[in-house]
């Protein structure tokens, strides 16, 4: 058995590539760029052959000249070394299309739809693609590899009634119970954020600024979106800036606690335990905005710095599990 595998976490518009150690699973050398997905699929777009066989040989080239540079830097030898690929590799624009896992699907990775490419004489690795998932109205793919990656932070996880929350441009939401995803939801918090203060009327009224802990303002806009309408609420920075409640770097933090709020007050309807996975970035946002809807006792922050090794751990465990 080889001593290590590779990582590699491709999203849409980025691409990140690890080699990490078995079994400690430390990070030997990183391959990080903005070859994402979507650029790969438009350059695949442009050329005469369609078939599939030619479009996952573009696709491994590119993923191979990362595998080379990262052979020059540590002076290892990489070949055989197995490739897991989480995020969009899965998807219709990505390498193959993997089928969605329908819920449930076990918190252990065991029945996560995967799709394994042989390594051959052109490409001299593995590749086990990690689908995402779904249920009759929702998707998600890569949040269910951090996910399997995160149970280990929760011991008594397989027989609880966890909620986990993953934030981001499209934060989810997904139910555990009895060792299983059994529901999940999106929230698009990051993305009308980005919206909202940069293309919106209100992009005027805000003004982002370099501080790092949640303040009164944004503690505000917390508290107002849980009894509010957020088509009402968000015409507030507006007024805010006009009536000079509040100055530009307020209400900037005033429109965070507005969509962070509304993404969490559905929570106050939730009789499960909850899990908070996020970075360090926000993770301090995220604790003072439940800490403001009182749910500071039903809430366990799972520690940012695991929360950051989570699609290395969920990437070895589906690894492990069908081999």
């Amino acid at each position: 058995m080889t001593d290590y595998f590779l990582s590699c976490d491709w999203g849409t518009s980025s691409f990140r590539l690890k080699l990490i150690t078995i079994p400690a699973l430390q990070i030997l050398s990183e391959e990080n760029s903005d070859t994402g997905i979507a650029t790969v699929f438009a350059a695949w777009s442009k050329r005469a052959e369609k078939d599939q066989a030619r479009r996952q040989l573009f696709y491994l080239k590119v993923l191979a000249s990362y595998i080379k540079n990262m052979e020059r830097e540590t002076g290892i030898s990489l070949a055989h070394v197995p490739v897991v690929l989480s995020g969009m590799a899965s998807s219709t624009i990505g390498i193959v299309d993997v089928p969605y896992t329908h819920l449930p699907f076990a918190i252990d990775g065991s029945n996560i739809n995967t799709n394994l490419i042989k390594e051959d004489k052109v490409f001299a690795h593995d590749v086990l693609i990690i689908s995402g998932t779904r249920n009759s109205d929702d998707v998600m793919r890569g949040e269910e590899t951090q996910l399997i990656g995160c149970m280990d932070e929760n011991p008594v996880a397989d027989s609880a009634d966890q909620l986990y929350i993953f934030p981001g441009t499209h934060s989810k939401h997904i139910h555990v119970k009895n060792g299983a995803v059994v529901s999940f939801s999106t929230y698009m918090t990051g993305e009308f954020f980005a919206l909202l203060s940069k293309q919106s009327i209100l992009h005027t009224a805000v003004e982002k600024h370099a501080g790092i802990e949640p303040t009164n303002s944004f503690i505000k806009g917390v508290k107002e979106a849980v009894n509010g309408n957020l088509l009402h609420t968000a015409f507030m920075v507006r007024t805010n800036d006009l009536f000079k409640k509040l100055n530009k770097e307020e209400n900037y933090d005033y429109l965070s606690g507005l969509l962070i709020g509304t993404e969490l007050k559905d929570i106050l309807k939730v009789e499960a335990d909850v899990s908070l996975c996020c970075n360090s970035n926000i993770e301090k946002y995220y604790s003072a905005a439940l800490a403001a809807l009182g749910l500071n006792d039903k809430v366990r922050i799972i520690p940012p710095e695991k929360v950051d090794r989570s699609v290395i751990v969920g990437q070895y465990k589906i690894l492990q599990s069908k081999r």
